[in-house]
């Protein structure tokens, strides 16, 4: 992980590394899309139980596995 934060934006070529957001810190957190609903949202099962998240920036399916990072699915996890 960088020692130092990354301003925002990050500039082009900098690159992220470690398992946090080098805007904020947070780590981004694995789950499983079970039904897309309009708009772009989707229901996720968590650790915590069934959640609504914006999948507007992937192109998710049902049984995907995806990174949510601020209830924001950010990548699809390739198996």
């Amino acid at each position: 992980m960088n020692p130092t934060p990354l301003p925002d934006p990050v500039p082009a070529g900098r690159a992220c590394h470690g398992d946090t957001c080098v805007t904020c810190s947070d780590e981004a957190v694995a789950v499983t899309v079970v039904r897309l609903l309009d708009d772009g949202f989707a229901v996720v099962d968590t650790a915590a139980g069934q959640e609504e998240i914006s999948v507007a920036l992937v192109s998710a399916r049902v049984g995907d596995t995806v990174l949510v990072h601020a209830s924001e699915a950010i990548a699809i996890v390739k198996e």
